[in-house]
């Protein structure tokens, strides 16, 4: 008898036929194999009696469709409302805006650290690298990692609470009566549950306790009741007295096997492709996220300070073009008055060139309004602090102001510095700035808080050279009996429940023993320790070298500081030379006792450089002062910004004290029989020798913004930019700038 089974069948676009299989055997095998047969082609391909071949021709065009198309996600969370009412930016167009935000730098830098859950920067890094921005968020989430933060490997300790049960029904013949109780045809109802705990001590011990019932009713001949239940509580430790054994060593490598596992056929193994995850490691790894968040906050106030000053110059430098483009236009109103009384001075070229200065300047003005997009000034752009750009104008520099404060990127109004610049000089005691760097720059207290954890880890990595010998114990009580509980008709004595029989005590037993294990050669554990050796010698030396380059940018900054404060003084006495120079060829021009124009122009020029170049000189003290104290490591101080960690949860402050009060009552006690490792010097002093400690109840004061007046209407708003407020103090300061 033969059979022939086809059918074509899809799968992932790919064509099976099942074909020619044939049945030659006896008749009851051939209907076991034809059952069997008919049940896979129905469960699975259909059958029929056709042997055709069908070709299958899928259409994947809807697949292709679908597999390609790009989506939108599905997320609760619509625009941000600031953002989508964003009304449109001013530009270069709008030159009648009269209406200012006045800000000291202590409000900037107040308000931008209030609306600063993503500590933003001038990269557009949270475009292009959104995993990598800093957040207020991070510190907590490297806390709650369930994998490697402080409560993660705690967890490791946490009590296990367990139970099960199975019930079962056997109906079976047995070849052996010996095998199946002295019967050939066993009928059993069996049933077995179990519930208890386990902990993992913090000394590696495996300490455990557990309640068993058993229940069996067979019909074996020589049972002493046809059903009876066994009950037994038990309690077990497996103490390691080499490996995984010790305080320290669990507080640094975590547990390395979960409980139950530890047999001699069960060596704790090296990570591998992970790490440890002890508690103290998971505790350093806390604390080197909070210096990673510091120093994400440094690099934000920084960067705040930047555009501030950057926003400065570009106010100041525009006040110059303005200046010098109403200077040009007044010359070549004039120029062009004595060309149409046809005098001398007014030629056509003399007019075309007072003309091209006129728009040159007037080019300039919208410049220094508007702006180019190009890199401000920022962290890492030269310095690590940020070098001086001065490349932007009063729009692009205030859009990047507001992006940094988190405020609306367009209201109609400007916001306008109000601060200046410090002028006075500033002297530092190398040796003491020096020291403060390499002790208080959180980059290097990030790079230790790493050396510590190689330390630690290499001290657990030695552990895995010993071999595993662990101390086992075992003790139990034990119960039998008719009924589980409760008394039974006809059946007196000690038997007749096993919570009965297990409360008298009668039935204990104990184990002891030891278990002994250890790989020959101890190839991984020796290739380890190399390992960790050389991770804590690459860790050290890179500390070093971060010594010496974080030197390196003090001594940047303080040359920088030097340069800059010698460049105030000089660029103040050129503007004045060059101001005098002007104000008497202007002077001359406009009596007609001069007729070289050119003069009269390179003056105008000459003189808007040199009081753009002063600003700057300026600006660039201010910021060789603060890049100063970022490389001491003193910028949060010096703005009186100071980090905690939040508050703990109630519970965690009365553990607290309940185990001070412990180690005070058994102190003695303590340091004879135990010592912790020491990981950390104590809480860091954040306060600088410069801050000056506030009471708890005291706040700083914060001055008000100082009201500038507005320009007079007749000068078509130009003047509506700025004060003149500066130009009286700088003629009142030539005494300490003077050359002489």
């Amino acid at each position: 008898m033969r059979c022939r089974w086809g059918k074509v069948v899809d799968l992932n676009f790919q064509k099976v036929e099942i074909t020619s299989v044939y049945y030659t055997r006896s008749p009851a095998t051939r209907a076991v194999w034809l059952a069997a047969m008919i049940f896979m082609a129905v469960a699975y391909t259909g059958c029929s009696s056709t042997n055709s071949y069908v070709p299958f021709s899928p259409d994947l065009s809807d697949y292709q469709i679908a597999s390609t198309e790009i989506e939108e996600p599905l997320v609760d969370e619509g625009p941000d409302l600031d953002a989508s009412i964003t009304p449109a930016p001013l530009t270069v167009e709008d030159v009648d805006i009269a209406e200012f935000t006045d800000l000291t730098l202590e409000q900037t830098v107040k308000t931008a650290l209030s609306n600063s859950r993503v500590l933003r920067d001038l990269g557009g890094r949270v475009l292009d690298a959104p995993q990598v921005v800093a957040t207020t968020y991070d510190p907590a989430i490297t806390e709650t990692d369930p994998r490697f933060g402080v409560e993660g490997a705690l967890s490791a300790f946490d009590p296990n609470f367990y139970a099960n049960g199975f019930h079962q029904k056997n109906d079976r013949a047995v070849n052996n009566a010996v095998t199946a109780f002295g019967t050939q045809m066993l009928q059993q109802d069996a049933a077995f549950m179990q519930y208890g705990l386990d902990k993992r001590a913090v000394t590696g011990a495996e300490l455990g306790i557990r309640q068993i019932t058993g229940y069996d009713a067979n019909n074996a001949p020589g049972n002493r009741f046809p059903s009876a239940w066994d009950t037994r509580i038990e309690a077990n430790v497996r103490q390691p007295l080499l490996l995984g054994a010790g305080v320290e060593f669990n507080r640094i490598a975590g547990p390395q096997f979960p409980p139950g596992t530890g047999s001699t056929a069960t060596l704790p193994r090296l990570p591998y492709g992970s790490r440890f995850n002890g508690v103290m490691l998971a505790r350093i790894d806390e604390d080197v996220s909070l210096a990673d968040f510091e120093e994400s906050v440094i690099k934000f106030i920084s960067n705040v300070e930047n555009a501030y000053w950057d926003l400065y110059f570009s106010y100041r430098n525009l006040h110059s073009r303005i200046a010098a483009r109403d200077a040009a236009l007044e010359t070549w109103r004039r120029v062009k008055a004595l060309n149409l009384a046809g005098r001398v001075g007014g030629e056509e070229e003399n007019e075309a060139q007072a003309q091209e200065q006129y728009y040159r300047f007037e080019e300039a003005v919208q410049d220094a309004l508007s702006g180019r997009l190009v890199e401000g000034t920022r962290d890492n752009n030269g310095s690590r602090g940020g070098t001086f750009r001065g490349l932007e104008g009063i729009q692009v520099a205030e859009r990047r102001m507001r992006l940094l404060m988190g405020l609306p990127l367009s209201d109609g109004t400007l916001l306008r510095p109000i601060d200046e610049p410090p002028v006075a000089e500033v002297i530092f005691d190398w040796e003491t700035i020096k020291s403060e760097a390499l002790a208080r720059r959180v980059e290097l207290r990030r790079q230790r808080w790493q050396v510590k954890r190689r330390m630690l880890e290499l001290e657990a990595t030695n552990k895995f050279l010993l071999p595993r010998l662990d101390a086992l114990g075992t003790y139990r009580f034990r119960g039998f009996g008719k009924d589980l509980m409760g008394q039974h008709a006809g059946v007196n004595g000690q038997f007749n429940n096993a919570w009965g029989n297990l409360g008298s005590g009668d039935y204990q037993e104990w184990e002891l023993g030891m278990e002994f294990a250890v790989p020959l050669g101890h190839r991984r554990a020796n290739a380890a320790v190399k390992n960790a050796e050389l991770a804590l010698a690459r860790d050290r030396a890179i500390l070093h070298e971060q010594e010496r380059e974080v030197v390196h940018d003090l001594s940047n900054s303080v040359g920088e500081v030097k340069r800059s404060q010698a460049s105030v003084k000089t660029t103040f006495n050129r503007r004045l030379a060059a101001k005098r120079e002007f104000e008497v060829l202007q002077d001359k021009f406009e009596k007609e006792n001069i007729t070289d124009l050119d003069r009269v122009l390179d003056a105008q020029r000459r003189f808007a450089e040199a009081d753009s170049a002063h600003y700057k000189a300026r600006v660039e003290y201010a910021l060789g002062l603060k890049n100063l104290f970022y490389a001491e490591g003193t910028l949060l101080e010096h703005n009186q910004i100071y980090l905690s960690e939040g508050p703990w949860p109630q519970a965690a402050y009365c553990d607290a004290e309940e185990r001070l009060q412990s180690r005070i009552h058994n102190l003695e006690d303590l340091q004879k029989t135990y010592s912790d490792p020491v990981v950390s010097r104590g809480p860091y002093g954040q306060v600088s020798r410069f801050a000056e400690v506030l009471p708890e109840d005291c706040e700083p004061e914060i001055s008000e913004p100082v009201a500038v007046p507005p320009a007079p209407d007749d000068n078509d708003g130009a003047e509506a930019w700025f004060d003149d407020e500066f130009d009286g103090e700088s003629e009142d300061a030539v005494g300490l700038f003077d050359v002489n």
